[in-house]
């Protein structure tokens, strides 16, 4: 009887650590896969990475706007896709520098274009007729837009290359807030 007994004490005490080991053994790989699967909601956004948009020899000297497409490589969880327009700005040469505009309206989100006029150009969003002067204030002053136009950082590179930090912000509010 007692050896019955211990028979059946380490018969449960052999299955109970074959049970820990087994599922430690399986818990490992399933963690793992489970951390690789959500890794791309971790990782931050691609929201003001620094690209090279031109030169400043693109760029008229009597600064004139002019439009770049964004182009890098888009990262979607778990895909890359390179060399992917992501957006565009307006560079004007200013001297030595240059400055940035997104063309991304602050109203609704409309893309905004350069109109010549006799007392020079603006900026003037098709969606809503809000007039921008060059530096990207508005020029209205019942504009539907909660704010000017969103200047980006603009570094001079290499004494030629023009670098903007690109990013995009949100809309329809006065506050300029990046997009994540």
């Amino acid at each position: 009887p007692d050896r019955m007994a211990n028979s059946g004490r380490r018969g449960f005490l052999e299955q109970a650590a074959a049970v820990l080991f087994g599922g430690a053994a399986l818990a490992v790989p399933a963690v793992t896969g489970l951390v690789a699967f959500l890794n791309p909601l971790r990782q931050k956004s691609q929201s003001g990475q620094w690209l090279r948009l031109a030169s400043l020899d693109a760029l008229p000297e009597d600064s004139t706007p002019r439009r770049f497409a964004v182009v890098a490589n888009r990262k979607d969880a778990w895909n890359c896709f390179p060399d992917q327009p992501i957006g565009a700005v307006f560079l004007r040469r200013l001297g030595d520098q240059a400055k940035a505009l997104q063309v991304i309206c602050p109203h609704a989100g409309c893309s905004i274009g350069v109109q010549s006029t006799p007392h020079g150009d603006k900026f003037v969003c098709p969606c809503h007729l809000a007039n921008f002067d060059l530096d990207g204030k508005r020029t209205d002053r019942v504009s539907p837009s909660p704010r000017d136009m969103d200047a980006l950082e603009v570094e001079i590179r290499n004494r030629n290359e023009v670098w903007v930090k690109f990013q995009t912000f949100r809309t329809g509010i006065a506050a300029k807030v990046a997009q994540g």
